[in-house]
């Protein structure tokens, strides 16, 4: 994939995850409960999730713009959505009426890290030419 298409792709992919963040989260909760839903059930802890997920989501859309100016909100996607879903994953494999996070939003966490660690680049590559040698200031 040349460097112009994986860029597009992980712009498609920031808008998807955004969208999805800001709009799917809390339709999940109340479809697929058992999938979605921790126990017990405290609406006060989903508005949060669904509070700061909405939040990620519409920061995530604004840095399809230009996702090499926004590398480090990518970055942190994809590490904290390994971080959270490890810790999901663990609780589950402790707590037998949380086992159905397996095939729900753990799995989900782990695929969004990896599509936009498969489509990020580490780092904006280094400008070249004369105006890299000035100092930005």
């Amino acid at each position: 994939m040349t460097s112009s298409a994986r860029l597009q792709a992980l712009r498609v992919a920031l808008v998807a995850i955004g969208v999805i963040s800001i709009v799917g989260v809390y339709p999940l909760i109340l479809v697929w409960p058992s999938g979605w839903r921790w126990q017990p059930n405290q609406s006060e802890y989903e508005q949060m999730i669904v509070g700061i997920y909405a939040t990620l989501g519409v920061f995530l859309i604004i840095a399809a713009r230009d996702p090499m100016r926004h590398l480090s909100l990518i970055w942190f996607t994809i590490v904290s959505s390994v971080v959270h879903g490890a810790i999901m994953a663990a609780q589950a494999a402790f707590d037998r009426f949380e086992r159905c996070h397996f095939i729900g939003d753990i799995p989900t966490l782990f695929a969004i890290a990896a599509v936009l660690a498969a489509l990020t680049p580490w780092r904006a590559p280094e400008k070249e030419g004369p105006a890299a040698a000035v100092p930005a200031g």
